[in-house]
């Protein structure tokens, strides 16, 4: 009896050990369309929550597959979704342990660059922290072997950086930053298998002279947006006519504006996020015109999706509500042009047009000045408490 215990004992604690969950898979790659993953296969009508956007040919483990997404396994307690379209098949030799190499972190006469050595593109995701402001990256799928972490005082904004091996394959970064506000990053792999964080620095004036401002006109040719609830006026009709009011008083400022749409153009949002990653500015406004199943909501909204992004918003907001009904200040918003993290965005939903008192409102020409008005007045407030 003593024996059979003992045996039943072992037995239990061989199959206590960490076994291999996934023994059915394979790999993809990363395209270069923008590729994101996604927290979940939960869906609304601005898609799916995203977890992070990617850079092109990193690796990923398919574990499942669905309808149009892939489950892909990060790391051993860590999974994620990616669309079927962004990816593809892939042999791997590198099947890992991985491990990370030596880190620089170093200036140019723009940026300043955290880079750390890698043996594969391996997926990682971002998060921003305030009070104080730090950049924090995960990078799945490996162990440190980083022994230095080479610091040059050629940068500018990264004060300190350090790491903290969270699992057993999980690295997590941490950049501190000299400023309180972010102002942007991009993370990226160069031909080396380097993992790259390129730092936006805090502009040397802070004011609207020579700030480069982007514009984003909402919608656009065959993508009409909402309709007037009276006058069943489109909503890429009325962005644009916003968009280029506001483009007028910040050249008045002294401001320089970059515009993604200046006539009835139709473009796709990877199309606009292209071309803003491309004109690299200091700020993203991105005007829309809001709807609601119930014609008595109405006022203005202002939204971001990253904690380091709200201050720009709450500044708009604050102004805007000066002469409108506010609706709120949203957070975490899945829109498309506040998922990027190379500047600050913020999206400004001015008035309803499904209710009617607002959209006599955006009939008025002088309402569309009053409010490209109080959006710089915003952005003038946001750069002064900085």
């Amino acid at each position: 009896m003593k024996n059979l215990v003992f045996v039943f004992f072992i037995f239990c604690n061989l199959n206590s050990f960490p076994q291999n969950k996934f023994p059915n898979f394979y790999y993809v790659r990363t395209t270069d369309s923008l590729p994101f993953l996604k927290y979940g296969l939960g869906e609304d009508r601005l898609g799916g929550a995203k977890m992070t956007y990617l850079d092109s040919n990193v690796i990923l483990r398919v574990v499942d597959s669905f309808k149009t997404d892939y489950k892909v396994q990060l790391s051993q307690y860590h999974s994620a979704y990616i669309d079927k379209s962004n990816v593809s098949r892939t042999e791997v030799v590198n099947r890992g342990p991985h491990l990370t190499g030596s880190w620089k972190v170093y200036g140019d006469s723009v940026f300043d660059y955290a880079t750390i050595q890698l043996d594969e593109k391996l997926p990682y995701r971002s998060m921003q922290e305030i009070h104080p402001a730090r950049i924090v990256v995960d990078i799945f799928g490996t162990t440190s072997n980083t022994n230095w972490i080479t610091q040059l005082s050629s940068a500018k904004e990264i004060k300190n950086t350090w790491y903290e091996q969270q699992e057993d394959d999980v690295m997590r970064i941490f950049i501190e930053l000299k400023h309180q506000q972010h102002w942007g990053y991009s993370i990226y792999y160069d031909t080396f298998q380097k993992l790259t964080i390129r730092v936006k620095r805090q502009p040397k004036v802070l004011q609207l002279k020579g700030l480069v401002v982007a514009v984003d006109a909402g919608h656009g040719g065959t993508n009409v947006g909402a309709a007037g609830i009276t006058t069943n006026i489109e909503e890429k009709d009325f962005t644009l006519l916003f968009a280029k009011e506001l483009e007028k008083i910040l050249h008045q400022k002294k401001a320089k504006v970059v515009m993604t749409r200046t006539k009835d153009t139709t473009l796709s949002m990877p199309e606009r996020i292209h071309f803003l990653q491309q004109q690299n500015p200091d700020l993203l406004i991105s005007i829309h015109l809001n709807s609601s199943s119930s014609d008595t909501v109405r006022g203005v909204s202002t939204y971001y999706r990253y904690i380091g992004f709200r201050a720009l918003s709450m500044a708009i907001l604050q102004r805007m509500t000066q002469g409108s009904n506010e609706f709120g200040n949203v957070g975490s918003f899945n829109f498309s042009l506040n998922g990027p993290t190379d500047f600050p965005n913020c999206l400004v939903e001015i008035a309803f047009l499904s209710n009617k008192k607002d959209e006599k409102k955006i009939l008025d020409p002088g309402f569309r000045k009053q409010v490209a008005q109080r959006i710089v007045a915003g952005i003038e407030d946001f750069l002064k408490i900085l």
